[in-house]
């Protein structure tokens, strides 16, 4: 009896560490992905075409010294507003270079003879290639908002009457340089369902983010990818396809 009751609580905590193990890890990729960027151009997205352009299989936005943007701009995906979704995609940019994957997001009123009409509000998945916390990729920022960085990478956190509350950390400064592929690409998978989201980066969950602020909750609206204002910069995408969660 004692060794079958060692056992039990034996392979119990072998559950229960491998449930714990899946938790840390993005789900697998199942075929129902529907891709959202051809490859070959730009169909199906809208944005400043002095500074977006599709090569070799990969959307890139460049800023120039001759052609720069005044404020923050987006190109933006036509074809829906995701509430609960998953979305996977690849990215990067050069050194100290501030982009952003925006979801669940609105357009900001443009006056008709504005330069840039491509503006969003709401949340964004920071893209840095810096891997020295708390600037790194994967924090989700409050773009066009009061909240600013809402969540840090690291961070499982709940927003509640006004104000942030960190629950726990998920991953700390080793073990995110160690995973974060500086100059070079990186996979990035947001899961968002409810008020619930979570971001991935190459396959590891680095952020946990509940928001029960019952106006400043976004549950649907527009997908983005931005080119900051300021300085020049560059950032490049591929591989992004959606699904819808039930």
């Amino acid at each position: 009896m004692f060794r079958l009751l060692s056992l039990l609580v034996l392979s119990t905590g072998i559950v229960h560490a491998e449930a714990a193990e899946m938790a840390q890890t993005a789900p697998a990729e199942t075929p129902d992905m529907t891709r959202i960027f051809n490859g070959k151009d730009l169909a199906g997205w809208e944005g400043n075409p002095e500074l977006w352009s599709v090569k070799d299989g990969v959307i890139r936005g460049e800023t120039t010294l001759e052609k720069p943007t005044q404020d923050n701009t987006f190109l933006i995906w036509k074809d829906g507003a995701p509430k609960d979704f998953e979305l996977r995609i690849s990215f990067r940019c050069g050194v100290t270079n501030n982009s952003g994957i925006q979801y669940r997001s609105r357009r900001l009123d443009s006056r008709p003879d504005a330069k840039n009409k491509w503006r969003l509000c709401g949340y964004q998945h920071e893209i840095r290639n810096e891997v020295k916390l708390p600037n790194v990729a994967g924090f989700i920022y409050d773009e066009g908002g009061k909240r600013k960085r809402i969540c840090l990478a690291g961070e499982k956190a709940v927003w509640q009457d006004g104000a942030k509350q960190i629950q726990g950390s998920l991953i700390g400064a080793d073990d995110f340089k160690a995973l974060f592929k500086l100059d070079q690409w990186n996979d990035v998978v947001i899961i968002a369902k409810g008020n619930h989201i979570r971001h991935y980066l190459n396959s590891r969950l680095i952020l946990d983010f509940t928001d029960n602020d019952p106006q400043l909750a976004l549950l649907d609206g527009l997908l983005g990818l931005q080119l900051h204002a300021g300085k020049p910069m560059w950032a490049e995408f591929k591989d992004i396809r959606i699904k819808a969660l039930k």
